[in-house]
Formats: C-alpha cells, sequence, structure tokens
C-alpha cells in the first residue's frame, strides 16, 4: 500500500492507495511520500477542495467491507457538494435501517472524498468519525457553505 501526506485547514491527511485506487483517508500523518500518479492526482484534487475550487472528486475508489458498506458510501459519494441528507434519506433509497447506515457512514474508509459528513441525523448535526468530532463535521460544512443553520 502507497501513503502519502497532505496538510489541510481540516487538519493533517494521509491517503492510502492500493492496485491504482484510493482505500484509506486518515486524519494525522504516516510520514510517507511515496509516489503514484493516483497519490498525485488525489492530493492535487485534496488540495483544489481544501482552497474551494474544487466540489467534486474523480478518483478511483475502492472501498472494503460488506455489500451494505459499499453501497451506503456509493449513496454518500452521490451527495452534492454543499447539500446535505438524512441517515433515514440513505436508508429509504437502499431499503435498510438508518442505525445501518449511521454504523456504515462512521465506517467509512475514505471520509472528506466520500463525504460523509453531509449525512445528518433526522434532528440535525450528528457525529463524526474524523479527528476532531462534530467540529471538524461542522468545518467541512462551512466550507462547502452547507447547513446555514450551523451558523
Amino acid at each position: 500500500m502507497l501513503h502519502r501526506d497532505i496538510e489541510t485547514q481540516f487538519g493533517a491527511l494521509t491517503v492510502a492507495e492500493e492496485n491504482g485506487a484510493i482505500v484509506r483517508l486518515d486524519w494525522g500523518r504516516s510520514g510517507r511520500t511515496d509516489e503514484s500518479d493516483v497519490l498525485d492526482a488525489t492530493i492535487a484534487q485534496l488540495r483544489a477542495y481544501d482552497e474551494g475550487t474544487l466540489t467534486a472528486f474523480d478518483l478511483p475508489l475502492r472501498v472494503g467491507g460488506s455489500q451494505v458498506q459499499r453501497d451506503v458510501c456509493a449513496a454518500m459519494a452521490a451527495i452534492p457538494f454543499g447539500d446535505t441528507v438524512t441517515y433515514g434519506d440513505i436508508a429509504k433509497q437502499l431499503g435498510i435501517p438508518a442505525q445501518v447506515v449511521g454504523q456504515a457512514c462512521g465506517g467509512n474508509p475514505i471520509p472528506v472524498i466520500i463525504p460523509c459528513h453531509r449525512v445528518m441525523g433526522a434532528k440535525g448535526l450528528t457525529g463524526f468519525s474524523g479527528a476532531g468530532g462534530v467540529e471538524t463535521k461542522v468545518a467541512l460544512l462551512r466550507h462547502e457553505k452547507a447547513g446555514g443553520f450551523l451558523i
């Protein structure tokens, strides 16, 4: 697996590539500077997102885990920049319980790029598995000018 770090306004991030696809994004630094075209593209797109000039990622992604995990990640990836949906919205779309959607969101291996921060509870803001928790989720949503109710 190849890794590369990037500093963003949301903290230090490490992206991981395996066999030509991004498989992980984690908060923190790996200290590695592996080289690949996919990592180059990912770092460039994350920089553009951080600068506010990119609203949609176009990267090869591979989500491991169950079919439900992959389906929920695909549904999250389809949420447009600046929009939010609820766990219930995704649950209805996929025909699964909202609690299962919440668990899959929490297990998202590629946050930010697969925008789990755009998923809310029925009554509003909920947790976030990234470093900084809900504060990071709020920062990502503000960056996208989503959820004026947060400001």
